[in-house]
């Protein structure tokens, strides 16, 4: 598969290497997301070593690194060398001449702190007095635990804190690059696609090249044998312990409970504990929390509701984990029955909504609103619910949008109904200026067009 996106990471990590001295970079983020394929790319025609830590003993670890060195270094006789420290192998490293700076990439950092607590201590000692000195090198640790990275390398009680001179949380893949992954698709066909895979570019690569969606979804997915049939306990066995109460809440979301009394109502999680998971699968960026955008204060607000983020997992848990039991029976007929009755309506249709606030962020820094956008989210009373508003706070300027992912095209009514939502939104109500941007794959009738173009406050995409 080839490599897409990623600028802005690429640009940090070369701004990082061609500058005067040392660099520490932390890359972190969940499985799957694409950070080996990141730092293989940005390592490319660089003098590097790339270490790739297991969940062995330390002493097997430090086997394999100072073999890595004996072949970076040219020096054979390192690979039968005993009694070397970690210290030792390092400063070899830093000798070793080199036409540039050096690159030293430990992935899978977690595994060395899981098999010796101390190791953030001895990582410490040997930038301070070892690597940062030698002004001619560049240190990468990447991990896929991300409470674990945060926990040794980002927060205040870890020895390396205040050392790194940036942090890479590598996240998906925006919509916006679907068509390089599957440039054979139509536009909707890839709104289906990124609904499952969510930008995950080792779920991309399971779909590339099959026919249609459901047949992609039956030989990735449902199938007992398939790869990602039982990924979403694999993303969960290495950041949590009580698998079994994060699957309550998830299901109950997916299910569609979103305030925080009723998931622990429904999910069987105690009052008292449901907000410590809730902060976990937040952290882990597997679920959100939404506040109406309009919130002065969203930290404190009390409206809050929350969803399933990453879009793999919200399918798995709307139609997977529900047939598990005829699943690995090998039956996947009823499960997909359910699937193409209701696949459009129950999912690609929320996920439609994430990939039209990207867009109209993109249209923000494009300069085609008018104005700049601060913020964007949702906004919902006790009635009515609005899919995007969009705030520019320096001029008050405000937009409101419709997302409609129908197989027809949407008409005036639609617009009607948003401009009368829209009058019940308080956002600086009085001094104020408005306008309008609906969303269809599907298009517009002739009617809708003709409105739009006669005002200068509707925008259709």
């Amino acid at each position: 598969m080839k490599f897409v996106d990623r600028k802005n990471e690429l640009e940090t990590l070369n701004r990082l290497y061609n500058k005067n001295g040392s660099s520490m970079v932390i890359i972190y983020g969940r499985r799957r997301v694409g950070k080996t394929a990141l730092i293989q790319e940005f390592i490319q025609n660089k003098p590097s070593v790339y270490f790739l830590a297991s969940q062995e003993k330390e002493d097997q670890n430090q086997k394999e690194f100072q073999n890595l060195i004996a072949s970076f270094s040219q020096q054979s006789i390192l690979n039968v060398a005993e009694g070397l420290r970690w210290d030792d192998l390092f400063r070899m490293l830093i000798e070793t001449k080199t036409d540039g700076k050096k690159i030293l990439v430990i992935d899978e950092f977690q595994y060395l702190c899981q098999s010796n607590k101390a190791f953030p201590s001895i990582m410490q000692r040997i930038w301070d007095n070892i690597m940062e000195p030698d002004r001619n090198i560049m240190l990468m640790l990447c991990g896929s635990y991300i409470r674990m990275m945060e926990s040794e390398t980002l927060s205040y009680t870890s020895p390396l804190y205040g050392r790194r001179d940036a942090q890479i949380k590598l996240g998906p893949i925006p919509f916006l690059y679907y068509q390089d992954f599957m440039p054979e698709k139509n536009e909707a066909e890839l709104i289906e696609y990124y609904s499952i895979t969510g930008g995950i570019p080792y779920y991309i690569k399971a779909f590339q090249g099959s026919d249609d969606i459901f047949s992609a979804i039956e030989t990735n997915i449902l199938s007992q044998h398939s790869i990602l049939f039982a990924e979403p306990y694999f993303l969960l066995q290495n950041e949590v312990r009580e698998i079994g109460s994060f699957f309550s809440i998830i299901k109950t979301i997916a299910a569609g409970e979103r305030r925080v009394s009723g998931i622990a109502s429904r999910s069987g999680v105690a009052q008292s504990s449901i907000q410590k998971y809730m902060e976990t699968l937040i952290q882990l960026e597997l679920v959100g929390r939404r506040v109406p955008v309009t919130e002065t204060n969203p930290e404190k607000s009390k409206k809050s509701l929350y969803y399933i983020k990453d879009h793999f997992l919200a399918f798995w848990f709307r139609y997977v984990f529900p047939s598990r039991a005829s699943l690995e029976r090998g039956k996947t007929g009823e499960a997909m029955q359910r699937i193409r009755q209701t696949f459009i309506e129950n999912h690609v249709s929320f996920v439609y909504e994430d990939i039209c606030t990207e867009k109209l962020w993109q249209l923000s820094e494009e300069g085609k609103l008018g104005f700049l956008l601060n913020r964007v989210g949702h906004w919902w009373n006790k009635h009515e619910e609005i899919d995007l508003v969009g705030l520019g706070e320096d001029n008050h300027s405000i937009i409101f949008g419709e997302c409609k992912y129908t197989k027809r095209p949407i008409g005036p009514s639609v617009l009607r109904d948003l401009e009368r939502k829209a009058s019940l939104v308080p956002w600086n109500a009085k001094d104020r200026k408005e306008s309008f941007v609906l969303f269809s794959p599907s298009g517009y009738t002739q009617s809708l067009k003709t409105i739009a173009q006669a005002r200068d406050d509707v925008l259709l995409i």
